[in-house]
């Protein structure tokens, strides 16, 4: 007698079904369900929603913003500047050497409109200015000696003197004498200040396009030393006056001459490389950044000295020096077309058009008389299979539709196995109630119904389990 053959063990030939079951479920497609919603009211709010998401894409994300193209911000950028013109004050006539500050040609500088002179300074001692704090006395024993204030003009020697004028008294101190405010002479430089002119030589470089362009016009050697600028006529002759600058920053010129201030000039290259290189032009703007209206720190000024010999001592004059100050500032943005850009934002276009689906969805779910309605149109349920006898392999296996059903449990007596083949499978779900039909009511007349519903399959009840797993 032939020995039998091992018989595989149940728990593999499950694994084997579960594995198969899976591989043909990996390759089923599966598509959302489209429901039509009989009801004007909501279809005119889904069209006016999708109207302003395509306008506001094509608008202002494709015309205004130019998502469509590939951008570069800060350019990088040089900047040189040339002052010219002839002032003078009370005592002395002005040039470009004196009055610029620094005289490199940057892109800041400094034109000097008034200052505060102090002239003959010599080390020695003399009376603090009545401006510092606890400089004065009324006799030396309010003077500490060696004491040394950083917002002072020197090292105390102990001793109360009198000040420069009037019966006051300070302590005094070592240092460079007369103090400023002890002797110090104002000198107006603005009188010609306005008619100033300040050359404004600009090229920009935008490394990503490999694009390069300047500010001046390349036209006759000539045409620099004849022209001043204009928005329209001269637009690349960069040679502005300074009282022209002032006025467009919206200041008074005498005003700021006096008290100083900072004045910026803002050029900005905003180019389309989509088009061609003429139609790439600065564009110039003027206004002030210093905070004018907050006294504690309105207005600009900066000292510096002159130094020479005198009878073999070292003198000096201090000058306190109060102007306008010029910052040139260079910024823009190139955008050329790029298809990577352009594809991101279509699809982000499209995307967006189905927030109008969702917000009906809504609508509909919470507060239409139909909710329930569309709710049972809107969602198919599939009832989890209740456990059988086998493993859950076995469950799966059968829910995947890979597995006949199991078999009724075996009875004796013939009324009970009539009673279980009647029973309905343990994984179906209860059938539901007819569904209404998703329509507005219709007007009550005598012709047939607009929207007649016609028998669907899905409301069928489903017997097959398998038919019931492809779902």
């Amino acid at each position: 007698m032939a020995a039998a053959e091992p018989k595989p063990p149940a728990g593999a030939h499950a694994a084997r079904g579960l594995a198969q079951g899976c591989w043909s479920a990996f390759w089923d497609y599966e598509t959302p369900k489209v429901i039509v919603v009989k009801n004007r009211r909501l279809g005119v709010v889904y069209r006016a929603v999708q109207l302003l998401i395509l306008l506001y894409f094509v608008w202002y994300v494709f015309i205004v913003q130019k998502s469509y193209q590939d951008s570069e911000t800060g350019p990088e950028s040089s900047v040189i500047t040339k002052v010219k013109g002839i002032t003078s004050s009370e005592h002395k006539v002005w040039d470009v050497e004196e009055y610029v500050k620094p005289p490199e040609g940057g892109s800041v500088f400094s034109i000097i409109t008034r200052i505060e002179v102090t002239p003959s300074q010599t080390l020695g001692t003399c009376p603090e200015s009545m401006r510092v704090r606890d400089a004065t006395c009324g006799s030396d024993e309010d003077c500490v000696a060696g004491q040394l204030d950083m917002l002072g003009n020197g090292l105390r020697t102990g001793r109360c003197v009198p000040y420069y004028q009037g019966s006051a008294k300070t302590c005094e101190v070592s240092g460079w004498c007369p103090v400023e405010d002890g002797a110090s002479v104002s000198q107006f430089l603005g009188k010609m200040a306005p008619n100033f002119t300040i050359l404004i030589k600009n090229s920009i470089h935008y490394p990503k396009f490999q694009f390069s362009k300047g500010n001046i016009e390349h036209g006759k050697d000539g045409y620099l030393k004849h022209c001043t600028f204009d928005e329209v006529s001269d637009l690349y002759c960069p040679i502005f006056k300074l009282g022209f600058i002032v006025e467009q920053a919206g200041e008074n010129f005498t005003e700021l001459a006096h008290t100083g201030g900072v004045i910026g000039v803002i050029i900005n290259w905003d180019c389309d490389l989509d088009l061609s290189a003429s139609k790439c032009n600065p564009k110039y703007s003027f206004r002030r950044l210093d905070p004018k209206h907050v006294p504690a720190s309105s207005g600009y000024n900066f000292r510096f000295a002159k130094y020479y010999k005198t009878n073999g001592s070292t003198t000096r004059t201090l000058i306190k020096a109060y102007g306008i100050r010029i910052d040139v500032i260079v910024h823009g943005q190139a955008g050329k077309f790029s298809l990577i850009p352009t594809i991101i934002n279509l699809a982000t276009a499209l995307t967006s058009i189905g927030v109008g689906s969702f917000l009906c969805d809504w609508i509909l779910l919470t507060f239409m008389n139909k909710n329930k309605v569309y709710s049972h149109k809107k969602f198919d349920k599939v009832c989890t299979p209740r456990r059988s006898p086998g493993s859950w392999p076995v469950t799966l296996a059968l829910v995947l539709g890979q597995a006949p059903p199991p078999p009724g449990p075996r009875s004796a007596d013939p009324g009970q196995a009539g009673q279980a083949l009647a029973a309905p499978p343990p994984w179906l779900c209860p059938a539901s109630a007819p569904p209404e039909q998703m329509v507005d009511p219709p007007e009550q007349t005598a012709g047939p119904e607009p929207c007649a519903p016609e028998p669907s399959p899905q409301d069928s009840t489903l017997a097959d389990p398998r038919g019931l797993a492809r779902l």
